[in-house]
């Protein structure tokens, strides 16, 4: 029985052990299948060579058992730990939960809409990031964060908790739109709705405090750098402007911040959602992307 204490015991071998008695053919001990603790110390070590790895012999177990490998789970047993930052319905989480099985993927939202069933490895929170973070010093290993313009009064503030929670060498990644339509021929007459549009979100950022204004003029760089960002990277892609979920943010900025009557919001999106269904218009919105590396000391 094993105690609180475990210490070695030396155990006397029986001379006559592992030789077989032509007799004894009832022995449960006895039969070539037999193998003494002896004999198992000895062979076990014997692995398998295979095109430069070892693996362990007398198994179909596929994982070799070398120093690399060994290494490898060492590195899983510290598992990268995600966190995204409003995540929405959580679509980008459970992709990367699914694509990364190893990982640990905490999204964050103000609103509970996310899908109950989601991979083991995933998990949601309610929270609130424009707070301070609740979490540790040194938590995460990758931090993301998209399609947040006009969510923050304090960028720099919510990039210092980011820095704060990266373990050193962990990595950001922002993503955001800017709040314009492009293009790059004659075809949007000027003035048209969209820059209305866009005009009366930046004169609601204004007043909220939080500007839609996040990307231009690389702006976001600028915070990431005050936060404490070295060496940030930007990229930049184009993407269609759609019509999907243009009344839902529309009328809550419209009515409640900027005070319009719902009649008045109402016919003012209609004109822009006739813009954007005008196919004579070859309008885009300019999505970049920032991310930079906390370092390593």
């Amino acid at each position: 029985m094993a105690g609180t204490n475990e210490q070695q015991v030396d155990i006397a071998v029986d001379p006559l052990f592992g030789q077989t008695d032509e007799n004894d053919g009832d022995s449960t001990l006895g039969g070539e299948g037999t193998v003494s603790t002896a004999s198992l110390n000895s062979t076990i070590l014997e692995y398998r060579k295979l095109h430069g790895r070892t693996y362990q012999n007398d198994s179909e177990y596929w994982g070799p058992n070398d120093k690399t490998r060994t290494e490898q789970l060492d590195i899983n047993h510290h598992l990268l730990t995600v966190l995204d930052v409003g995540t929405g319905t959580g679509v980008w989480a459970i992709d990367f939960a699914d694509e990364f099985p190893e990982s640990e993927v905490t999204g964050i939202d103000l609103s509970p809409i996310q899908p109950s069933w989601v991979p083991p490895n995933c998990k949601f929170v309610i929270d609130d990031a424009s707070k301070p973070w609740t979490y540790p010093d040194n938590s995460f290993d990758y931090i993301h964060i998209r399609y947040m313009l006009g969510s923050f009064k304090d960028w720099v503030a919510v990039y210092r908790e980011a820095y704060r929670c990266l373990k050193p060498g962990g990595w950001i990644e922002h993503m955001d739109c800017a709040p314009s339509l492009y293009a790059d021929d004659a075809s949007m007459p000027k003035p048209n709705i969209f820059e209305d549009w866009f005009g009366v979100f930046q004169k609601a950022g204004e007043i909220m405090g939080q500007t839609f204004d996040v990307i231009s003029n690389d702006q976001y760089i600028r915070w990431m750098e005050e936060a404490g960002f070295k060496d940030v990277k930007e990229g930049s892609e184009a993407a269609s402007a759609l019509e999907m979920g243009l009344e839902g943010f529309g009328l809550f900025v419209l009515t409640n911040i900027m005070g319009w009557k719902y009649e008045e919001a109402q016919a003012f999106l209609q004109k822009v959602k006739a813009g954007l269904r005008n196919k004579s218009y070859h309008g885009y919105c300019l999505w970049e992307t920032a991310w930079a590396q906390k370092p390593l000391e």
